[in-house]
């Protein structure tokens, strides 16, 4: 059946005690939540907070308890968090949904994460988007009736997602497992304690500028088109080589992206190819995400860099022999990450197919 979320709870906007006031925030007594705090993905279980407010705060806040749901409606639309055990009080950019007897608290949440993209669309201002609390309250969302079939679903969807977690964490751990593999083999890089020789990028790479996709795009293309975040479209043509390395020119300056395909790269991103006779790709993209880029950025609104800040850049470069052994370990991990993927993707399919099921 269809309903409206003021049908099925009570909807408080949230609130900020004065900042002015030392003796709301002097003490840790209950979670302040802001929207940083909720996790853009999934339906994010809420315990503790960055932030918090003093007892003496508490008529000042807005504050709910345990199963009360969290969605933010000031710029950043449609994270969903859950609260856990305690007392938490929430700013103004959060609505919060406290369920009554209508609906299971944890199928509410499943609920709305299903419509976020519709919450994203009734969002007003053009500049900050917003839903204020008459919206959300009047938002139609369809629910099964039977609250003890909600139940069933929670508990399909829990274990989904705790399954989606437990992939989504080993990647991490892998990833974590090939930094400190680098570390061990050569130390803190940036500051180069192993005192391995050094040698600028002008002597040990070649930068390709990015140009405009326009003349080689095509849902067809052979190549991808590549800009500073990552894939973005295909191309009949490629600017950079297999194997090379995305630095990003302008914005997302501090995101390294390893390429192991041939691939045209936009204006806002540089490519760059090691040559195979000093680096090994595996340790420039491992240089990449310890340097700090960020450092040499000059401009006072969009982050940006040069082609010449990058060829000046100093990197320690061991001998060729430890550089391959290591290639060798990411390999040998790279594998155990595909075999993760896959059941990750397969996890994440059947999710968004029961959630369309049972919500759509």
């Amino acid at each position: 059946m269809k309903v409206m979320l003021k049908e099925i709870g009570n909807i408080i906007t949230g609130n900020t005690p004065s900042k002015n006031s030392k003796e709301f925030w002097n003490s840790k007594d209950i979670c302040f939540i802001k929207p940083d705090i909720i996790a853009d993905a999934g339906v994010y279980e809420i315990c503790e907070s960055n932030e918090y407010i003093s007892e003496c705060a508490r008529k000042k806040a807005r504050i709910v308890s345990k199963d009360s749901i969290f969605v933010t409606c000031i710029g950043s639309i449609g994270k969903i968090g859950i609260t856990g055990e305690g007392e938490y009080a929430f700013n103004q950019q959060i609505n919060a949904i406290v369920p009554n007897k209508k609906v299971n608290p944890r199928y509410l949440a499943y609920n709305l994460l299903f419509n976020k993209s519709r919450l994203i669309a009734i969002a007003n201002a053009p500049v900050v988007p917003i839903i204020n609390k008459s919206q959300f309250g009047e938002f139609v969302i369809s629910i099964e009736s039977d609250i003890s079939e909600q139940s069933k679903i929670v508990d399909i969807l829990d274990k989904l997602s705790s399954l989606i977690e437990k992939y989504n964490g080993e990647i991490v751990a892998l990833d974590k497992l090939v930094k400190a593999r680098f570390v061990e083999m050569f130390g803190d890089i940036i500051i180069n304690d192993r005192l391995w020789k050094t040698d600028s990028w002008s002597n040990l790479l070649k930068i390709v500028n990015g140009k405009n996709q326009k003349s080689v795009e095509s849902n067809n293309g052979k190549y991808v088109i590549c800009g500073s975040g990552g894939i973005i479209g295909r191309a009949t043509d490629y600017l950079t080589k297999e194997n090379s390395v995305i630095i990003g020119r302008k914005g997302n300056i501090n995101k390294p992206i390893l390429m192991r395909e041939k691939y045209w790269n936009v204006d806002t991103a540089f490519g760059v190819e090691p040559n195979e006779n000093y680096i090994c790709v595996e340790y420039l993209y491992m240089f990449c995400l310890f340097f700090d880029f960020n450092r040499l950025n000059k401009a006072v609104t969009i982050p940006s860099l040069t082609k010449m800040d990058l060829l000046n850049i100093s990197m320690p470069i061991p001998d060729l022999h430890t550089q391959k052994r290591f290639a060798t370990f990411v390999s040998q991990v790279n594998k155990s990450k595909v075999e993760v993927k896959k059941a990750l993707d397969e996890a994440q399919l059947l999710f968004d197919s029961l959630m369309q099921k049972y919500f759509g």
